[in-house]
């Protein structure tokens, strides 16, 4: 994870498999979720999410399954 540039430190995560939030950390590299997990390595730059919730890996639908977002398209 050297190309860490951002961890998201004890959010909870709603990962939108239908399971429950659980407590995590976020890595984020060239704007991408890169690993979910506890404990994860420091990244050079970090955020206290304690108590709030991010949907990890829902943040940007892919256009065509969202046509209501600016270019999406309908299938």
């Amino acid at each position: 994870m050297s190309d860490t540039t951002l961890v998201i430190r004890n959010g909870t995560v709603v990962d939108g498999t239908g399971g429950d939030p659980f407590e995590a950390d976020v890595a984020i590299a060239d704007g991408r979720i890169v690993a979910v997990g506890r404990g994860l390595p420091k990244g050079p730059e970090e955020i206290d999410a304690r108590g709030q919730r991010g949907p990890a890996g829902l943040l940007r639908p892919t256009p065509h399954c969202a046509p209501h977002v600016p270019g999406g398209t309908r299938h």
